[in-house]
């Protein structure tokens, strides 16, 4: 039933597009952000999905706050479980279709590759 509903639904479809996202993840974020346009930066979603700690700026002094497990658990998962994927695929085939993982996995460990690789995901989607 879900992968009807993915195949008739336009914006799943173009999400599936994204490395590490699959037709689990796209529907579940299709049916759970109503209007995308309601976050002012892909920072701004993530932190309210619980990946990246709340931003609170002002007057040019950055204030990050802690990591909360108040975001939205199921698409947290989904998204933790689709980073872990991109990052084995890289690892058994090279990086060569994905050249930006290349350094940035030499470089990171643990959760810190997890952001490092949804962090280039969302580069790859604006071009």
């Amino acid at each position: 039933m879900i992968r009807a509903w993915h195949r008739s639904c336009e914006t799943s479809k173009r999400l599936d597009e994204i490395p590490g996202v699959g037709p689990a993840l796209a529907t579940a974020l299709v049916a759970s952000v109503a209007n995308p346009r309601a976050f002012r930066s892909g920072r701004d979603f993530s932190a309210w999905i619980g990946l990246v700690p709340k931003q609170s700026s002002s007057g040019g002094k950055s204030k990050l706050g802690s990591i909360s497990k108040q975001g939205h658990r199921y698409l947290r998962g989904l998204f933790t479980a689709g980073a872990l994927a991109v990052i084995r695929y890289a690892k058994i085939h090279g990086t060569g279709h994905r050249p930006w993982l290349t350094n940035d996995l030499r470089n990171a460990r643990g959760s810190r590759a997890l952001t490092t690789v949804w962090r280039g995901s969302a580069t790859f989607r604006r071009r």
